[in-house]
Order: C-alpha cells, then structure tokens, then sequence
C-alpha cells in the first residue's frame, strides 16, 4: 500500500512538473517594436452607424494625422459581431511605432494641436464629444505589446 502512495505521489509530481513552462525572452518568443493601444467602447447598439460616422469625421483623420507625424503607423475600428451586449463593442486600435513617441515633445505636440484645430475648431470638437456621450461609453484603455514566437 505504501508503495502504491509514493507511486501516486511521484506520478502527481512528475504531471504538475510537465506543466510547468519555463519561457525564456529572446528564445522562446521575441518582442516586437511598438505599443497597441485598444480602446474598448460600449455604443447602444442602435446607434453604432451613427457612432461609426462620427469616428469616420473626427477619429480617422486624427490619425491619420498622427501617422504622418510618425507616431502611429496603423490604426483601426472592429465592430463586435453580438453588437446587442451590455459590454464593449467596439474596439478601436493605434499602433504607435514605439514606447518613445509617447514622451512629450512640444514643436510636435504644438504642430499637431495646430492641424487638429484647422481640421475641427475646439468648440465644433467639443460639441461632438458631448453628442457621442449620449450614446457611447469608454469602458476601458488598454497599452498591449506583441510578441513573435520564434521557430
């Protein structure tokens, strides 16, 4: 009996130790360059088209805007499938090409705050964030960073 019990301790031990991954960075998986920046929305779902519009007239071309200012390189928008929930869905995504872009820089920070106000004065902004407040809700930010497995 004994022996069956320290058979079964050893069999226990040997399956939690097979499930144990040791990863090491740079061998295992690889970094990439840049920083995911997803922002979860929750939008009534009747009024994702109108929500979807207004990302089109203010959003898109704000990034389009950081691209050219090289703090971005992608950008996009999904709409959840289940669009009829009480959580998030839609997801909007910024790629910016590294963790040091974030760092202030005022002559860009200054350009950028320029161009946006000739796109859209402050208070024609301020009028549409405060109509998609009506419908929309930021539930979360997220800063994401991806990896490549290595072969």
């Amino acid at each position: 009996m004994r022996a069956l019990i320290g058979a079964c301790a050893v069999a226990g031990l040997l399956a939690i130790a097979g499930t144990v991954a040791l990863a090491d960075q740079w061998v295992d998986y690889t970094p990439t360059k840049g920083v995911w920046s997803k922002t979860l929305v929750h939008v009534e779902p009747g009024r994702i088209d109108d929500y979807l519009v207004a990302l089109k007239k203010t959003w898109a071309p704000a990034e389009e805007m950081a691209k050219r200012h090289g703090l971005i390189d992608n950008y996009f928008v999904q709409v959840a499938v289940n669009t009829d929930t009480s959580g998030p869905n839609v997801l909007l995504g910024e790629h910016y090409v590294s963790m040091a872009v974030l760092e202030p820089n005022k002559e860009r920070d200054l350009a950028m705050k320029a161009e946006f106000d000739r796109m859209m004065p402050k208070t024609a902004a301020m009028a549409e964030q405060a109509e998609r407040a009506k419908y929309r809700t930021i539930v979360s930010t997220q800063m994401w960073t991806g990896i490549d497995f290595t072969k």
